[in-house]
């Protein structure tokens, strides 16, 4: 049986609640719905699904080189994430880039390097909401 985790106050500047750590069922619940579902960002239709499916393909293992993130040369866990390299797909379309989801302009990536980018690469991203 593993040790019960001790509850924390809310990460959330100002929130009184307890949580098992980060933010409160209410404000994690808010932040969701400032983010909008994964459809409505760009990462639900056929042409995405189709795309991502050509670059977990081309790249079964995780391509990844990024030193920082303490692991050999490239990664080579498996992909399970189609990542938007070197550029986020936000920065794509707001450029206006005629297809932001074409597979040249992805790769594919493990979710422990692709969260490890996203954090530091984003800010403002997953860690403001």
């Amino acid at each position: 049986m593993s040790p019960r985790k001790a509850m924390t106050v809310c990460s959330q500047a100002g929130c009184p609640n307890l949580c098992s750590g980060g933010r409160c069922d209410d404000h994690k619940r808010e932040a969701e719905q400032r983010r909008g579902s994964a459809y409505s960002r760009g990462y639900g239709g056929r042409v995405w699904r189709g795309a991502r499916t050509t670059v977990l393909t081309r790249d079964p293992h995780c391509v990844c080189t990024d030193p920082k993130h303490d692991h050999g040369e490239p990664c080579g866990e498996p992909s399970k994430i189609s990542d938007h390299w070197p550029d986020e797909r936000k920065d794509l379309v707001a450029a206006g880039v005629p297809d932001p989801d074409a597979p040249h302009r992805m790769r594919g990536v493990c979710k422990g390097c692709h969260d490890r980018k996203t954090g530091t690469s984003a800010p403002g991203g997953w860690a403001a909401n």
